[in-house]
């Protein structure tokens, strides 16, 4: 893709997520172009339905998440993933409700490995018990990020929560 396409390209799904946060479902194409400086058709041109767009965003957010990864501890990772999603309602939360047949083995696996990479890590140094398990890790991550974007959770119920957490993953 060339230089332009790729800058393009970015600018719509910046726009995109700003328009889909702030108007939800009913967001238009048209303001996504009027907001990213581009044309209508080159808003199809690279997401030829609004689903397509959607799909962009989330397998971004997901390769925004597996970047946060890297050079975090776990809890750290996990403290920091779950104020983003108490911070902003994106196109997840349209994802959820939408209907849109979404499969990113891809984005997730590298999100689980990841995530798989810092439980390691924490259980070498002893902050995590050796019996945890990445499937219960990112069941937990998954269920403290959806509490948090639904539940409108403020930094001190979002740390309180944490600490309970983590606590737990402490345990034999």
């Amino acid at each position: 893709m060339r230089v332009d396409a790729q800058r393009n390209r970015a600018r719509i799904l910046d726009a995109a997520e700003a328009v889909f946060a702030e108007f939800g479902a009913r967001a238009s194409t048209e303001e996504v172009a009027r907001r990213a400086g581009v044309a209508i058709g080159t808003v199809f041109r690279h997401f030829p339905t609004k689903d397509d767009l959607l799909v962009a965003i989330m397998k971004r957010l997901l390769a925004q998440l597996v970047e946060d990864a890297e050079g975090h501890g776990l809890f750290a990772f996990f403290t920091h993933t779950v104020a983003q999603a108490a911070a902003k309602k994106t196109a997840v939360d349209l994802l959820a409700g939408s209907g849109v047949d979404i499969r990113l083995p891809d984005a997730v696996g590298h999100l689980e490995e990841a995530v798989g990479r810092l439980l390691t890590q924490a259980q070498a140094a002893g902050v995590v018990a050796d019996s945890v398990r990445l499937p219960e890790v990112m069941a937990l991550l998954a269920s403290v990020c959806q509490g948090a974007l639904h539940g409108g959770w403020d930094k001190h119920l979002q740390a309180r929560t944490l600490a309970v957490v983590f606590a737990g993953l402490n345990r034999d």
